[in-house]
């Protein structure tokens, strides 16, 4: 095989295992797995359609994230979260999330704005569906638009493995709030936005981020 040849497999590879990866990590951070339930290597090779060495990439990677749990017989599992673990995670995003927030609102600009109202209203219409997966799916898209504004990737980074961590827990969570309308914590972010409100933007995220948290551990 020629240097180019051989590259282009490498490449091909590379893009292969990534696939898999962002594919069932988004899976998992979007809810779409449950807590506790249990993977294979070979179901999901056979779901993805690819041989087994991506996906064990795809494994080891998640595990090192804290998505995954591998027992020492070979088990792989989403974890099922104890009320101090989901405490813990629950204040990761209350000290990082209004800083970001902070961080972001010199850049927070009409267009921002108008791109929040827009995916909160695609919340709003997630919401008759009960699908927890899509109201998720859109409630991460918000906090996402906004902290992208902040200019802080490794703080971006760190909130995200939260999230994916918390993602089978908060599809859970989910079907306890019986949602019939946008999370309350949105209009208040916004507002907080439009008025240039920094402390009252903090005090809005932090409320959003940990309230539906407290009650899985109350």
């Amino acid at each position: 095989m020629t240097p180019t040849g051989h590259r282009a497999t490498l490449d091909t590879t590379g893009a292969l295992h990534d696939r898999v990866f962002r594919s069932l990590r988004t899976r998992i951070m979007h809810g779409a797995v449950d807590p506790g339930a249990a993977l294979t290597l070979r179901g999901l090779a056979d779901e993805f359609g690819v041989s087994m060495t991506p996906v064990r990439d795809s494994v080891r990677r998640l595990v090192a994230e804290g998505a995954l749990t591998l027992s020492s017989s070979g088990r792989i599992s989403t974890p099922e979260l104890s009320p101090d673990r989901i405490e813990e995670l629950a204040s990761i995003r209350a000290l990082l999330e209004p800083e970001m927030s902070s961080r972001a609102l010199p850049r927070a600009h009409l267009a921002l704005i108008e791109r929040l109202e827009t995916i909160d209203a695609a919340l709003a219409q997630s919401i008759p569906a009960h699908s927890a997966q899509a109201y998720i799916r859109a409630n991460l898209e918000f906090h996402r638009t906004l902290y992208l504004r902040a200019q802080a990737p490794a703080m971006l980074a760190m909130v995200e493995t939260v999230w994916l961590q918390l993602g089978p827990t908060m599809a859970r969570l989910y079907g306890r709030l019986n949602r019939t309308e946008p999370p309350h914590g949105h209009r208040l972010i916004i507002a907080a936005l439009r008025a240039g409100d920094e402390p009252g933007l903090r005090v809005a995220v932090r409320a959003d981020v940990t309230q539906g948290l407290r009650m899985l551990v109350g």
